[in-house]
């Protein structure tokens, strides 16, 4: 069956509209490590799927799945060793400030459960964002999503402008005092929200900003962020579902940010495929949520999650994938910084561990963000065997997230693709 009668097909069956990547869609049929292939047996280096995080098909986690699903599968009001040990491994990769979890089966489940939770914990409802994020597709977790203008932001939730040095709030600033007047505009939100009635509950971030676009952020920021949130009586959300599960280099993204949340959300990596995602907090946190809410989830806290969770953490440690990540991140981000100076359609490399983007401007005194450039990349990129994404604020910047088993040798052979491209483009 060709392409565009499966696309054909699809609009039928799904309704026109439902969205999908590239010019030209992919029919991809089957995944290996770092690979996938498509109907007609054609390779492609996976560079933007963190859901397969340990490698698409990995054996292990196959394995644990086919294992656990052949044996027992039933919800949560059973008991079940395997699931209560996950949450158990789960809570110890945090600190100490992180007892018990919340299975559910995405991120956007488990965001909402987090909001919840610090609604009922402060009594209040109103809830801090960034102006350009996302953390899920409900209606209530949608109001945060891509606020844009912070005028538009009304009701229970306030934005903020995200914290970066590319384009400051304050131009020629030092870093100090460029820090100093983000949190100031944290202050006011928080101010608007208690002088409205509404009352403050929490600030909710991506731990590195990745929707934002990975800006490089103010040294200290979100360490005296969560210091402006405690002392008004509110917590700290760090929605780990890009950030986590070693994708930096570390364990979590706010390590590397340099703070410690109150509740951290997780999702997407943690199954390697298999929808799970999980809220952690503190005991005294998680219990005051269950005993107002009787929250329930037939799919979630389940034997097949507990079972493939595991078998994802294994992988993770066992291959020294945190290392990994830190090395070969490491490399192929110098590796594109130097591409800065050579192509001018680059005006900036940023991110952490295997988690890059390149952002794309034109060649006006301005460096306008061009987000039909960073498109245009992102095509003859595909069309040379390497997928990867747009995203940020701008949609300008070239969003590269590989499987954390991507190798050196995988960045080398990247970067002659990269290469060619930009010439293509800018000569």
């Amino acid at each position: 069956m060709s392409s565009e009668t499966l696309a054909a097909r699809r609009d039928r069956a799904f309704g026109a509209g439902a969205p999908l990547f590239y010019n030209t869609p992919l029919h991809i049929v089957r995944g290996e490590g770092v690979e996938l292939f498509d109907v007609d047996g054609r390779r492609y280096v996976d560079m933007y799927n963190n859901v397969p995080c340990v490698g698409h098909a990995n054996p292990h986690v196959v394995e644990a799945m086919a294992r656990q699903q052949g044996t027992l599968n039933v919800h949560s009001r059973y008991l079940h060793e395997g699931i209560v040990a996950f949450a158990e491994r789960l809570a110890a990769l945090h600190g100490p400030q992180i007892e018990s979890v919340i299975f559910s089966c995405s991120g956007t489940e488990a965001n909402e459960v987090a909001l919840r939770m610090a609604r009922l914990a402060t009594g209040k409802s109103g809830i801090v964002c960034t102006n350009a994020t996302y953390h899920g597709n409900s209606a209530a977790i949608g109001k945060l999503t891509r606020i844009g203008d912070i005028s538009n932001a009304k009701g229970d939730v306030r934005a903020i402008p995200f914290p970066e040095k590319l384009r400051p709030l304050v131009p020629g600033a030092s870093e100090a005092d460029l820090a100093e007047a983000y949190l100031a505009r944290l202050r006011g939100a928080i101010r608007g929200l208690e002088e409205d009635g509404t009352g403050f509950a929490g600030l909710i971030v991506c731990s590195i900003f990745a929707n934002e676009g990975l800006p490089d952020v103010p040294h200290g920021f979100m360490a005296r962020a969560a210091e402006i949130v405690h002392a008004a009586g509110g917590l700290v959300i760090a929605d780990e579902v890009q950030a986590g599960y070693c994708r930096t280099g570390r364990w979590w993204g706010y390590d590397v940010l340099g703070f410690t949340p109150d509740i951290v959300v997780t999702g997407k990596p943690m199954g390697n495929g298999l929808p799970l995602a999980a809220t952690a907090a503190s005991r005294k946190l998680v219990e005051g949520f269950r005993a107002t809410t009787r929250y329930f989830n037939t799919f979630a806290s389940s034997p097949l999650q507990a079972a493939v969770g595991m078998a994802v953490v294994d992988v993770i440690e066992r291959e020294g994938l945190a290392a990994n990540v830190a090395t070969v991140g490491a490399f192929l981000k110098s590796a594109l910084a130097e591409r800065k100076g050579r192509f001018v359609s680059i005006a900036d490399v940023r991110g952490h561990g295997l988690f890059i983007g390149v952002e794309i401007v034109k060649t006006d005194a301005a460096r306008t963000p061009d987000a039909d450039r960073a498109v245009e990349i992102i095509n003859r990129l595909k069309d040379k065997g390497f997928l990867t994404s747009n995203a940020g604020a701008y949609r300008n910047v070239v969003k590269i997230r590989p499987p954390l088993v991507f190798a050196k040798s995988h960045a080398e052979e990247f970067l002659v693709a990269f290469d060619a491209t930009m010439v293509e483009l800018d000569g």
